[in-house]
């Protein structure tokens, strides 16, 4: 877990202004303040989770709630039609601020919005079934919080 000092724990203890969208008691949402695109929101968990699978089952739970009516208020109060979710857990995966995040970044008509490569493989059959059990077998595992 991370400290309480991280800018999102600041943000959200309201020692750092910002332009605030959405709050109950286990989020807190608000516009980024270098936004891909009008409306690009962080909806954050309260929890100081660095990474996703640190995250509790409560702020996951509230999270996946905040996610869906958030974005429906962006895309009305924007008028975007489309937009991507984005979260990242590591600084390899492109996580810079470490507690956890989701971008909500509305696509724009004139392009604004996230863009980047994306490069599918395709899988090995065997690796698949192999892969797919394990996570399976994972999953059905009782979890420790």
């Amino acid at each position: 877990m991370e400290d309480d000092s991280s800018i999102f724990t600041m943000i959200i203890q309201g020692e750092i202004p910002c332009h605030k969208v959405y709050e109950d008691d286990l989020i807190f949402a608000f516009l980024d303040i270098n936004p891909s695109s009008p409306g690009h929101t962080l909806v954050v968990p309260k929890e100081p989770a660095r990474t996703l699978d640190e995250l509790s089952d409560d702020s996951a739970q509230a999270i996946g709630r905040a996610l869906p009516r958030i974005s429906k208020a962006i895309l009305k109060a924007t008028g975007a039609s489309e937009f991507n979710v984005i979260q990242n857990n590591g600084p390899n995966a492109f996580q810079s601020v470490f507690h956890v995040h989701f971008h909500i970044i509305p696509k724009m008509d004139d392009g604004r919005g996230l863009s980047f490569p994306f490069n599918p493989s395709s899988i090995d059959h065997e690796d698949g079934a192999r892969l797919s059990s394990s996570i399976r077998d994972l999953l059905s595992r009782p979890t420790s919080q």
